[in-house]
């Protein structure tokens, strides 16, 4: 369902962007053709028979065996998946496996849609091309290998491992965050119009180069990349190789791809993956990734049944449970500190707090044990004047309680007094956010990028250089079985 009527349709955004919408049907990705004879006798090819979850990989359950289509024994091809990490992991692949799983069955139920299918194909945006093009012309040739945790099952890296050349990388040419911020930039207003929502960068994740024979199995991404793209940067290949992703009707797509082709995708809610072997040398792509901050008409967008959580997650659900209950009760918990700015808030000392103002002000934005500033104390306690005494004098009116993790002052101050409160008013006039959703826990430190995500820059600062791609001229004109392209 959609999060407000205004939400635009993907015709209206083509209309509006002139962009050529492809909503590529299931492609046919199986040397099996068998035909099966319905009810009033019309034959229907193998081809045609749609089909959903644990058909080509294990996505709600391990268990393949009830596919309506014949996509060849996936059974014992997810079976030798598993058993090749085990092999090399042990039971670490077990562990994560069922965290992949069960984020499957409890996200797309639990989080906020935004659109009616959930993705979207489209041709990037010139400027996105051209900052990524000119980035990967410059260091395609710089690749390292892409470092995992241990076990995780995203992709069969302990088989065929994936290289990476980050755009974040200071030390490659055009490389840094300045890079990446203006890639989200560019991206920005596309996934927006799609959307119907104001977004704020989550991360830019890429160039990942899928090598032959890799895997991506299919998954929810961790939060908060909730509304994302992903765009192909270059690829060798003998056959096209989709992403399969499931619409919110639960139906598989698979969405083939050419360089300069951006998909959209609900990534927080649309199951997604590659779970058919690489068929080419190589298939490079960079991952854009947002997060819903309000409605385009200004209004903002908060999650006014459960404040401890984003807006996007559905007070009340499984996922809401589940974060409560690994997560928030426990970080939240707080008693008011002793002594200083935080107890003089917390007593309405407002005259106290006037003091270390002329003492120094620095005395009102000190950090207690369980990483509360005062501004958290003034928001849970709900005293306007203290609140405005302290953003007067430098309060950080979007900082996260929990050093950074938790919740901001417009969060504490719907979470203790109430949506109708004159201090979440105020806030609302002053353009305070909801917190950024930065869940602290193992489930969502794993996922399909292998690190967090400030680890990025670690992981390409020791990698080997690649052996040369083969860009001999007689290539160019190679046939369509071996279809090498790039942006």
């Amino acid at each position: 369902m959609n999060s407000r009527s205004h939400i635009r349709s993907n015709q209206a955004l083509a209309a509006i962007f002139g962009f050529t919408i492809i909503l590529t049907a299931i492609t046919d990705i199986t040397a099996t053709a068998t035909t099966t004879t319905t009810g009033s006798g019309q034959s229907i090819s193998n081809d045609d028979i749609p089909y959903g979850f644990d058909c080509s990989f294990a996505i709600m359950s391990t268990d393949l065996s009830n596919c309506p289509r014949d996509l060849g024994d996936k059974g014992a091809f997810y079976k030798d998946y598993m058993d090749g990490c085990r092999a090399k992991f042990g039971e670490n692949c077990d562990v994560n496996e069922e965290d992949r799983i069960a984020k499957n069955i409890r996200q797309p139920a639990s989080l906020k849609n935004f659109t009616d299918t959930g993705f979207m194909k489209i041709r990037a945006p010139d400027n996105v091309v051209e900052l990524i093009k000119n980035f990967w012309e410059k260091n395609k040739d710089h690749r390292s290998e892409e470092e995992w945790l241990p076990g995780n099952i995203h992709t069969n890296h302990w088989a065929m491992p994936t290289d990476f050349v980050s755009v974040e990388d200071e030390e490659l040419e055009g490389g840094g965050w300045d890079l990446s911020s203006a890639i989200a930039d560019a991206a920005k207003a596309t996934i927006e119009e799609w959307t119907g929502m104001k977004q704020r960068m989550s991360s830019v994740y890429g160039v990942r180069v899928y090598n032959e024979g890799a895997v991506l199995s299919p998954h929810c991404d961790r939060m908060p990349l909730i509304s994302s793209a992903i765009v192909n940067v270059a690829q060798d290949v003998d056959e096209d190789w989709p992403i399969e992703v499931y619409g919110h009707d639960g139906i598989a797509v698979n969405v083939t791809m050419k360089p300069g082709d951006m998909v959209l995708y609900e990534s927080g809610t649309i199951i997604h993956g590659r779970p058919f072997p690489l068929k080419g040398r190589y298939y490079a792509n960079v991952f854009i990734h947002f997060e819903p901050t309000g409605f385009m008409d200004g209004s903002p967008f908060l999650n006014i049944q459960d404040p401890d959580l984003p807006p996007y997650i559905q007070a009340g659900s499984a996922e809401a449970d589940y974060q409560h209950e690994e997560y928030l009760d426990w970080r939240q918990k707080h008693e008011c500190a002793h002594g200083g700015a935080h107890e003089a808030v917390c007593e309405g000392d407002i005259d106290t707090l006037r003091e270390y103002v002329e003492e120094d002000a620095n005395h009102l934005h000190v950090l207690d044990a369980d990483g509360w500033a005062p501004i958290h104390e003034a928001a849970r306690v709900g005293d306007i004047e203290i609140m405005k005494l302290l953003v007067e004098h430098g309060g950080q009116v979007n900082s996260q309680n929990d050093f950074g993790r938790g919740l901001s002052p417009l969060s504490l101050a719907i979470k203790h007094n109430g949506p109708d409160h004159e201090l979440v008013k105020y806030l609302y006039e002053i353009k305070a956010e909801a917190h950024t959703w930065e869940p602290n826990n193992e489930f969502y430190e794993e996922d399909e990028y292998g690190e967090e995500e400030e680890d990025e820059d670690d992981e390409e600062d020791e990698g080997e250089d690649e052996e040369d791609e083969d860009d001999d001229d007689e290539e160019e004109e190679e046939d369509d079985e071996n279809s090498h392209e790039e942006l």
